[in-house]
């Protein structure tokens, strides 16, 4: 029997929100609750990146690098951890290297102790530079399997893949099951061969959509995972992370005791019950459980997208043929997993192929980068007849993307001028030009919410 203390990274600053509330949770309302949450005794809490740097500039009007900082100052004695979509960074393109750095730098400075980088079709190229700066600048490097289930995915796939990412230097390995696929025997093979066979600290990040992440988790720590993911329980369950304080219970008076107090978890599950009442607005429609993730892969985030882009073209009743056509345009472009933005990516050209009603009578620019190898290599070949129709006389690139790409840092410093302050503002620019921008000019005029650091 595994006789250790399993460790705890609470998502309610990041994932939890991003998951439930439209990632919409200001910087005000989590600073309320920093005082507390830095006595709890976690691993880390994973406060930054996935979808809160596009979100703070777009929607909140907030700095990014503001809620970073102010964060740290706060929160001194617990690891901050942020998700990083490996040469993607936090945007939805590849970027330059010389980009990739300076973000990884700044974020280092800035506060961020655990980076966990991810890429949207498990290719290790994309994920080298990340791994590679992330130790350069003295932080801890979490290589993410993005977990999802395929005829071609099996749990040595992954272990394979978990040592790849090993001989790059990670420090941890991470099981990210974004869509909550993973099932409890399942999870308890693929944690005993990471431990057999890898040797590295197992993180466990499962959402709840499904139903059945705690009872993976329990199967996962029996096997020898350290750390699993959870959330407040006033922001859990749904598409979010099982409840903090359940599995504190669990394991209590067992040899996988957290020794978190179940007390303190209380005030802030009471804490942020208050918060949620702000965000009525924008909370998920999707609050239980979606056994069709099972069927279909379709993460909750993806769904409400599917069903809003429908309901905006009157096609609502076309919703059950597009979740159909979504694992077929998904074997068509190599089983990638379904996880941001190849999600995005397989779910439009799908909308687009039930609307037209003809397959790829259209292609998206995203699916043509795809099938070009733009994004990476994906585990299976591609379809070559819908390969051949995106490409038409183009030839697919087998080299990693961002070799293509020549340095950026120069040049988009001197395209933003001026109106940037700082490295940090130009990294916001060269990540999201037009809301950068916009958000540069509002600052000027005095009319983005200040956090006082």
């Amino acid at each position: 029997m595994n006789n250790k203390k399993v460790m705890i990274t609470d998502t309610i600053l990041r994932d939890a929100h991003q998951s439930l509330l439209s990632t919409r949770m200001k910087t005000s309302d989590m600073l309320g609750a920093c005082e507390k949450l830095d006595k709890m005794g976690y691993w880390s809490l994973e406060v930054w990146g996935g979808a809160t740097f596009d979100t703070c500039l777009r929607f909140l009007k907030e700095d990014p690098w503001d809620r970073l900082r102010v964060l740290r100052k706060k929160l001194p004695n617990t690891k901050l951890q942020m998700l990083l979509r490996g040469q993607n960074i936090v945007g939805y393109r590849h970027y330059a290297d010389d980009v990739l750095q300076s973000f990884i730098e700044r974020s280092a400075s800035n506060g961020i102790d655990v980076f966990r980088i991810f890429d949207a079709l498990n290719d290790v190229r994309n994920m080298q530079k990340s791994i590679e700066y992330v130790k350069k600048y003295g932080k801890i490097a979490e290589g993410a399997l993005s977990y999802t289930i395929s005829p071609v995915h099996n749990n040595d796939y992954f272990v394979n893949m978990a040592k790849d990412l090993a001989n790059l230097g990670v420090d941890t390995i991470c099981i990210k099951d974004m869509a909550g696929l993973l099932s409890p025997f399942d999870a308890y093979d693929l944690v005993k061969k990471l431990k057999e066979k890898v040797g590295l600290p197992v993180h466990m990040h499962c959402h709840s959509t499904s139903g059945l992440a705690s009872m993976t988790y329990l199967k996962g720590i029996e096997a020898g995972a350290d750390i699993i993911d959870t959330a407040i329980s006033s922001l859990a369950l749904g598409t979010s992370q099982p409840p903090t304080e359940s599995l504190v219970v669990a394991l209590k008076n067992t040899p996988y005791d957290t020794g978190l107090d179940i007390g303190a978890l209380g005030e802030m599950a009471e804490y942020f019950k208050n918060v949620r009442k702000n965000y009525k607005d924008v909370e998920s429609a999707f609050t239980g459980v979606d056994t069709n993730v099972l069927i279909y892969q379709v993460p909750g985030g993806m769904m409400s997208n599917l069903e809003t882009q429908l309901k905006s073209q009157g096609k609502l009743d076309k919703l059950e043929d597009v979740l159909k056509e979504i694992p077929r345009v998904r074997e068509d472009l190599g089983y990638p997993p379904l996880v941001t933005p190849s999600s995005q990516i397989v779910g439009t050209q799908a909308t687009i192929n039930v609307l037209m009603g003809k397959r790829y009578a259209m292609f998206t620019k995203e699916t043509t980068n795809i099938l070009k190898g733009m994004y990476g290599k994906s585990i299976a070949p591609f379809n070559p007849e819908v390969q051949k129709m995106a490409l038409k006389n183009d030839t697919p690139i087998v080299v990693r993307p961002a070799d293509l790409l020549e340095p950026e840092m120069e040049k988009l410093t001197k395209e933003i001028g001026d109106k940037a302050k700082s490295v940090e503002d130009v990294l916001s620019y060269a990540l999201f030009p037009q809301v950068a921008t916009e958000f540069f000019q509002l600052r000027n005029e005095g009319k983005i919410n200040i956090i006082e650091v």
